[in-house]
């Protein structure tokens, strides 16, 4: 958090121009003489367009709320696009267990694909088309045409000028009284345009919890202890920079009569000889096809083996991690549309747990980022190079980068797939023992999470977390259906700033569930609603949950427009 002047003088005006009022006054008057600077006004400001975002818009804009919403990127969507990452799900997501919104945007994918491509008849009549048939999601697909649907499905808000979207902008400073943001600095653009934007309620969106240190919101990054939390699995003493690994993810397909081998990597040698110092033991060397199987700790061997139409078909033992992300199955297209298929590389062996990108020094955050990226080309230039075939040979020289595919000149994709972000100090923090209960309640012969009464969405995810900068290896535990409680959103203390990510009040251990895709969305989409409905009848955050009367007109309305609050659905279900 800065002091007034300071933000005045970061804004190129004086202190003399007094405070918010008159620095808006001034900046209006002055911006086009300068050039540095411009004013926005809006109801709400989100920062961050990924999933949350994205979600937080919508629903702010459809409740009548005047929304800008900022992205480091000139790609909105966050994990399904300028991460590609494809959707990890639970098995229920076609029917329940997510809001209707989520269903709403995997069926846009869906008619993408059936409107725009040349799909086999047999692929076009099938209702849950999977344009990718990976193993990890019921809908993997390409970022390109998640990008399409959600930039259809904010058209209307900026048609109506509910909605401005500023693309390649991150915020870089904050005015706060007291417990109360009134202003956020956002630079963007070619220029690195300044713009100060006014608003009402703060979302931070961002994948990072950018906002948070900005505005001094309280927060928490890494592990708790365990006498903290009382949670059976915390570690024993707190470890706030043991974070989950960040990987730099990149699609590749296969054209075996053709040597796409990339340029060595300038820190192969390194990542070729690395073996993870983690507990329990990582089976090895890094870049290789061994991992630790997450539900044992034990090694396990994976397979790998890339498809195309020239291709023999093998039958393997394991995993095979050409299918596990794959986004782009090419028996789902009539030949010649695709030269074979095409996967996403996001594998254990391009997890970089040799740091994290926060509350360091900015030159030991671009290391971090550096290496990451070194580690997958060099992941890529082992599969080309050196990785064992079924036939006897090494390595895979038709492997090609496919630049087009993540938009970028490198092939690696806009943005890392952040798994853990900076988590407010919440009015509640959901625990390990709210999601895996000794005792779990039901619903008829259903055995759920504990009940959340302020709950504002559902989600379901194993407790799954990768290996981290603090020497953990995998962890992951099942857990059961799960409510997003309203109070999680809530800073314990700043009045008009809601989490609306991977920000919101858990734990190091509860993010491993409720960081993923649909969850994401759920925590947006509540957001962005509670931020209008705060906004049209004058109330705090805080005080909507406070309230009885309150916190269920605002139930109400999330249920009216589709947002699931229980797992009524899973018990009829059976």
């Amino acid at each position: 958090m800065m002091n007034r002047r300071r933000f005045l003088e970061q804004c190129g005006l004086s202190a003399a121009a007094c405070w918010y009022p008159a620095m808006m006054a001034a900046a209006q008057s002055g911006a086009a003489a300068t050039g540095r600077l411009r004013s926005l006004t809006a109801d709400v400001l989100v920062v961050g367009g990924g999933l949350g975002g994205c979600a937080a818009a919508l629903a702010a804009t459809r409740l009548g709320a005047r929304v800008v919403m900022t992205e480091p990127t000139d790609w909105i969507g966050g994990q399904l696009t300028q991460q590609a990452v494809p959707p990890d799900e639970h098995r229920w997501i076609e029917s329940f267990g997510s809001p209707t919104s989520y269903r709403r945007f995997r069926k846009g994918v869906r008619d993408h694909y059936r409107r725009h491509y040349a799909l086999t008849p047999e692929a076009k009549a099938r209702p849950n088309l999977n344009p990718g048939d990976g193993s990890v999601s019921r809908l993997c697909h390409e970022p390109r045409v998640a990008l399409a649907v959600l930039d259809a499905m904010l058209a209307p808000a900026i048609e109506k000028g509910l909605l401005t979207v500023l693309l390649d902008t991150e915020p870089v400073g904050a005015d706060v009284d007291g417990d109360r943001v009134r202003a956020v600095r956002v630079v963007g653009g070619g220029g690195r345009q300044e713009t100060v934007v006014e608003a009402k309620y703060f979302i931070d969106a961002s994948e990072t919890g950018d906002l948070l240190p900005l505005t001094g919101t309280e927060y928490v990054t890494g592990a708790e202890s365990k006498k903290d939390t009382g949670e059976p699995n915390a570690s024993d003493e707190a470890r706030p920079a043991n974070m989950q690994s960040f990987t730099w993810c990149y699609a590749i397909d296969y054209l075996p009569d053709q040597d796409h081998t990339i340029d060595k990597p300038a820190m192969y040698d390194f990542w070729q000889q690395h073996e993870p110092q983690l507990v329990p033991p990582w089976p090895g060397r890094l870049l290789s096809l061994w991992y630790t199987r997450p539900s044992s700790g034990k090694p396990l061997e994976l397979s790998f083996v890339p498809l195309s139409p020239q291709m023999p078909t093998y039958r393997t033992k394991t995993l095979n991690l050409w299918l596990y992300r794959r986004i782009i199955n090419h028996a789902n297209f009539r030949q010649g549309t695709f030269p074979g298929d095409i996967t996403i590389v996001n594998w254990p062996q391009n997890d970089y747990m040799l740091g994290n990108l926060f509350e360091v020094s900015p030159e030991e955050r671009a290391k971090h980022l550096d290496g990451a990226r070194q580690l997958s080309l060099s992941l890529l230039y082992w599969l080309q190079t050196e990785a064992p075939r079924p036939d006897g040979q090494t390595g895979w020289k038709g492997l090609r980068l496919r630049k087009d595919v993540v938009g970028t000149e490198d092939g690696l994709a806009k943005f890392p797939y952040i798994r853990e972000s900076r988590r407010i100090k919440a009015e509640c923090t959901v625990l390990e023992q709210h999601i895996r209960p000794a005792s779990p309640r039901r619903i008829g012969k259903q055995a759920l999470s504990d009940a959340f009464d302020d709950s504002v969405g559902v989600g379901y995810y194993g407790l799954d977390l990768h290996p981290s900068s603090g020497g953990d290896n995998y962890f992951d535990v099942h857990c059961l259906p799960y409510q997003v409680p309203l109070g999680a959103l809530i800073p314990q203390r700043v009045e008009n700033l809601i989490a609306g990510c991977k920000n919101i009040g858990t734990t190091h251990l509860t993010n491993g569930a409720y960081r993923l895709h649909p969850t994401e969305w759920g925590i947006g989409e509540a957001a962005g609603a509670l931020a209008a409905f705060c906004h049209g009848r004058g109330h705090s955050p805080r005080g909507v949950r406070n309230q009885i009367q309150l916190l269920r007109q605002f139930q109400d309305l999330l249920t009216d427009t589709g947002v699931e609050l229980d797992w009524t659905k899973f018990a009829e279900a059976g």
